[in-house]
């Protein structure tokens, strides 16, 4: 194949992007109007899960193409937001998807408004001949929380005098450095999503004339906070909740944070409002490789980390807690759009990792061989060229918590083996029944050999509390 033959890549990922809030995953009060027509045009799959989860642990397998389960040698970044299990950056001695496509002549391009990418001692940027942080998202150390009033906190928080400034503890939380990054946001183009995707839209317009290119676009909505722009808010809200706007929750059942019906709600037509618009930066994404002429040519997936959780499952949760491996959180939309739209319309109900994206990329390309991915390519699932090497079943760890999902059973346990639920996949698909006190012995334990299986033999247990103690206590001896 030509160079200039060689097909361009684009990969799109969003944050808690939940399959079931988009139109062409069933649902009909969510408007999707480009994903819809988009998943027209593509392949989509209906069982693609992540292998580990959450953002950082999901990005280093996608980057790499190989597993960050079962988390082995965490090693924990100072001055990072997140302390978990498999949230470090990508290992020094292994290469990523992006420096074997630029060696084989492809223009790299990296873009993302997703904020865990910046922790000082990340590197993520590795191959990308261009990369751009888009700033301002969630508690991004971007600008000054010296200037938020107590007036400012409590159209966010309950119970926040109105007058004077903010206490101490509360000035480095999630609410102020929201307030502080988007104290000039006016219009729709100045949120963080349309800037990640005007980005995106610049680079094809740069690099039209130098194919093959990869560009990967990583967009932090619908992830919190939970601030829709008002034209999009008000396409799902319906006018009467006048309570502060609930920005970020904690990820525990509803009734221990005080969220009632009318709170959810509004929760939700902001997480509504940030879905669509993601629809539509995306849509203006794709309108843009149509009109530089660059379609037919180019593989576009669309996809998410995981998803999360509204209190519609049996435990009330709302958020992503690591114990909450059910579907709300689990199912993963993925789409593939081929050159020339290959396969498109078609439905691919085969269970399906999330790094298999990686593994595609690099079979189109004709970089994947010998490279000890872990991924399977999906073109055979694509375009019927080549045999499908089924997954019988798919494991994935988040923190402490392990999921184990087949044809038959679900499974949530952890690194103890405790079993917590397990669901009927065939009769209870959306995992509302939860059937663990009945389960046969025998399919946990054939679940457990395999989630052994896959972590190489045995699993690795942190002490959080004793890493987070470790961290502080070097931190206080910098000072």
């Amino acid at each position: 194949m030509s160079q200039q033959a060689r097909p361009n890549i684009i990969v799109v990922m969003t944050d808690t992007l939940r399959t079931a809030f988009v139109g062409c995953y069933g649902n009909d009060t969510i408007r999707t109007p480009n994903l819809d027509t988009f998943a027209e045009q593509s392949v989509k799959f209906t069982r693609a899960y992540p292998e580990s989860l959450p953002t950082i642990p999901v990005r280093r397998a996608i980057h790499t193409g190989r597993r960050a389960y079962p988390f082995r040698d965490y090693a924990p970044v100072p001055w990072d937001v997140v302390y978990l299990p498999g949230w470090q950056p990508m290992d020094r001695e292994e290469d990523c998807i992006a420096e074997r496509l630029a060696e084989a002549g492809y223009h790299t391009g990296f873009v993302s408004d997703t904020l865990p990418y910046f922790a000082p001692g990340f590197n993520f940027q590795r191959g990308f001949r261009q990369w751009e942080y888009i700033r301002g998202m969630q508690q991004d150390r971007w600008r000054s929380v010296n200037t938020i009033t107590g007036k400012q906190m409590a159209d966010y928080l309950e119970h926040i005098s109105p007058e004077g400034g903010v206490a101490p503890e509360q000035l480095y939380t999630i609410v102020p450095h929201h307030i502080a990054n988007t104290a000039d946001r006016r219009h729709e183009q100045d949120f963080c999503t349309a800037r990640t995707f005007q980005w995106a839209m610049d680079f094809l317009e740069d690099n039209r004339n130098a194919q093959p290119f990869y560009l990967y676009v990583d967009s932090f909505a619908p992830h919190e906070p939970w601030e829709a722009p008002p034209m999009y808010y008000e396409m799902y809200a319906d006018g009467t909740y006048d309570r502060p706007t609930v920005l970020h929750v904690r990820y525990t059942t509803r009734q221990e944070q005080g969220l009632d019906e009318a709170a959810t709600a509004d929760i939700i037509a902001h997480y509504s409002g940030l879905v669509s618009l993601t629809d539509a930066w995306f849509g203006m994404l794709l309108d843009k490789l149509d009109r530089l002429g660059l379609a037919d040519n180019t593989m576009v997936v669309f996809t998410s980390d995981h998803g999360t959780n509204f209190g519609d499952n049996p435990f009330d949760i709302i958020g992503k807690p690591a114990h909450s491996l059910w579907p709300g959180v689990m199912h993963l939309p993925l789409l593939v759009r081929m050159p020339q739209q290959l396969g498109a319309g078609k439905v691919a109900d085969e269970l399906v990792y999330n790094l298999d994206i990686s593994a595609t990329v690099c079979d189109l390309t004709g970089i994947g061989e010998g490279q000890g991915l872990d991924g399977r390519s999906l073109l055979p699932l694509v375009d019927g060229d080549g045999e499908w090497q089924p997954w019988e079943y798919v494991t994935s760890r988040y923190n402490n918590a392990i999921c184990y999902i087949d044809d038959d059973v679900w499974i949530r346990t952890d690194t103890d083996r405790d079993l917590g639920e397990a669901f009927d996949v065939k009769s209870d698909p959306l995992c509302q029944k939860d059937i663990s006190g009945e389960l046969d012995k025998a399919v946990f334990d054939r679940a457990w050999e395999r989630i052994l299986a896959d972590a190489g033999g045995e699993l690795p247990v942190y002490d959080m509390k004793r890493t987070t103690d470790a961290i502080g206590q070097a931190s206080e001896r910098r000072k």
